[in-house]
């Protein structure tokens, strides 16, 4: 027998009784090789055992809990990801976000990634239409990138996605075979400012085929989120921004499903006659703009 299939010269742990085994459990975890992974894995214990104690948790459950979980995990790719899905629609997402990125001199709000990010977005030049030949309301963004002293940030890359005018993003058709469409990557100008076209996002319905979608069902909860675009703003210095803006007047913005919605992050789509559009170009119908400034907070020292 070598070393390290020996047996660890702990207390013994025999005839444990359901209250025991919580403190059993969390010894074992007084050699691991950091405290921070001491800390983490003793309370996750602790409160996982309490859990299961306090509502006296059946083995039938028990065993749905761990298919749930396999399922959400046989679910997930590249381009879905149920876990994470699953996360948003029970708060968590927010609640670690919300922790690990909290603004205390006005810089912007952060909120939930969501499931459909995808990597390996398109770059495209400043004035671009990121929805070539999708029908939708147009709608031409101005956005801004700047430090909390207001500075441009010139070198910062920002990710957008968002929704159709119908409410489904990329990944949910078929017909375009995997296409990037309504996202893109841009590089702010020397004044900070990023500028494209697209169209007006529609509010959806979150995944519903999967272990969440149970989970909505047998919580009597809509699977509603009221119409959004992501941004991902990352520059050297800066704490990454992850962020939405949604659209005034939407009716789930009080009952969004991931919990994602802040006050800073509502802003009004200004609607616009036919005529001459921000880009030089005329519109025959209706279109609108959307304008924001994004303040980043620098980086916390390592």
């Amino acid at each position: 027998m070598n070393s390290q299939t020996q047996p660890e010269r702990q207390a013994v742990t025999r005839d444990l009784d359901e209250f025991s085994v919580t403190d059993a459990v969390v010894a074992r975890m007084a050699n691991a090789r950091s405290a921070r992974t001491k800390r983490v894995l003793a309370a996750l214990i602790r409160h996982l055992h309490e859990f299961a104690r306090e509502v006296e948790l059946t083995e039938a459950e028990w065993e749905y809990g761990i298919d749930f979980l396999t399922r959400a995990g046989h679910m997930s790719t590249p381009e879905r990801q149920e876990v994470i899905l699953l996360s948003d629609t029970l708060g968590f997402s927010t609640l670690v976000t919300q922790m690990n990125h909290r603004s205390h001199n006005g810089e912007s709000e952060q909120t939930v990634l969501g499931p459909f990010h995808r990597a390996g977005n398109i770059r495209y030049e400043h004035g671009a239409n990121i929805s070539e030949g999708i029908d939708g309301p147009p709608c031409f963004v101005n956005v801004t990138v700047r430090a909390p002293d207001g500075a441009p940030i010139r070198d910062a890359t920002v990710d957008v996605w968002h929704s159709d005018h119908e409410g489904y993003y990329d990944v949910a058709h078929e017909e375009w075979d995997g296409d990037m469409r309504m996202r893109g990557i841009f590089t702010p100008d020397a004044t900070g400012a990023v500028r494209f076209r697209t169209i007006v996002p529609a509010s959806y319905p979150v995944p519903q085929d999967g272990p969440v979608g149970e989970l909505l069902r047998a919580t009597a909860r809509h699977p509603m989120r009221p119409a959004h675009v992501h941004f991902k703003i990352d520059a050297p210095g800066f704490d990454p921004l992850v962020t939405h803006l949604f659209v005034n007047g939407d009716p789930y913005l009080d009952s969004d499903a991931v919990f994602g919605v802040r006050n800073a992050l509502i802003v009004d789509f200004a609607r616009h006659a036919p005529g001459d559009a921000p880009d030089g170009s005329v519109c025959e119908t209706e279109f609108f703009t959307l304008d924001y400034d994004f303040v980043l907070r620098h980086a916390s020292p390592v």
